[in-house]
């Protein structure tokens, strides 16, 4: 009950401006970088003295074309200074399409490509790599379109799948081929039952059979979890199908579980960390409350003390 109400807050405009009016709270700081790309740049150098790092500008839903491009824009720019600054060995980045223009009135899917292309030619440029994330289960097969088109051009685009969906396994044999760059992760948007599992160890056996898959194939399985169980789920699956450290990643967001990162990253994994910044932080940060609604009390506790 209280994770739909957050994520239902997560789309309420009156709600995200009354937060959004202030600076950015402690507690949001700890899972945001800030909201330029000065913080980006600067959070992502510290972070790869040890780890890897996919960046995110966040926005998502944008309403009008204007909204896209600046949107290109700010990758754009961000891929340049990853070039400039020497990062982009380390560092990618990851996109939402909605953030694109997938969800404008006219001309959506064609937009939406455009301009992922537009920013996968900045990457290339700079020297790095993509991965389109993926949004709410109205938008997958858009999605996975997407991705496909973009790989004619870029094959190393990576895609996002989430293990909530019931038809997830499937998209797993799809994507599995060689080359192929998959994030798995549980999924956090709030679906109904005729198209995700709801219980919480549904979804585990469902993120296992889709990592079976993944582990078997021959592309580059991305694993973004923080549960311990599936992280040695994954290390064990990795090590039956013959992968080496390099041949697959363990995926965190930034803020979570930041020491369990340095020290499988310590022990010669690959771990990358999720790193978005930018003024559209709200969402985001809601679907982070809604995965731990603990955290709530300290947020609301620390808005009352604000001014």
């Amino acid at each position: 009950m209280l994770r739909s109400a957050l994520l239902a807050a997560a789309r309420s405009g009156a709600v995200r401006a009354a937060v959004e009016a202030g600076p950015i709270d402690p507690l949001v700081a700890r899972f945001v970088a800030g909201t330029g790309v000065d913080d980006a740049v600067a959070t992502a150098r510290r972070i790869t003295a040890d780890r890897l790092v996919t960046v995110d500008h966040l926005g998502e839903d944008v309403t009008d074309r204007e909204q896209a491009d600046a949107g290109v824009d700010a990758y754009r720019t961000l891929l340049r200074r990853l070039g400039e600054e020497g990062l982009a060995g380390r560092v990618e980045v990851s996109v939402k399409l909605s953030a694109l223009g997938q969800r404008l009135p006219k001309d959506a899917v064609k937009i939406a490509l455009n301009s992922a292309r537009q920013v996968c030619e900045a990457a290339a440029a700079a020297g790095t790599t993509v991965t389109v994330d993926m949004e709410d289960h109205t938008t997958t097969d858009a999605t996975l379109e997407t991705v496909r088109d973009l790989r004619v051009d870029f094959p190393w685009v990576g895609a996002v799948l989430q293990a909530h969906l019931r038809r997830t396994e499937g998209d797993c044999r799809e994507l599995a081929g060689p080359g192929s760059r998959v994030r798995l992760c549980k999924g956090a948007y709030d679906e109904p039952a005729s198209v995700a599992y709801r219980r919480t160890s549904e979804v585990d056996r469902s993120f296992v059979r889709c990592l079976r898959i993944l582990m078997a194939g021959d592309g580059l399985p991305m694993v973004a979890t923080h549960d311990p169980r599936l992280v040695e789920i994954a290390r064990f699956l990795a090590e039956g199908t013959g992968r080496s450290p390099d041949d697959y990643e363990l995926q965190m967001l930034h803020g979570v579980r930041p020491r369990a990162q340095s020290e499988l990253a310590a022990e010669g994994l690959r771990v990358r960390v999720y790193l978005p910044y930018g003024t559209e932080w709200f969402g985001y940060f809601m679907r982070r409350l809604a995965e731990r609604p603990a955290n709530l009390t300290f947020f609301a506790r620390s808005l009352m003390t604000r001014g």
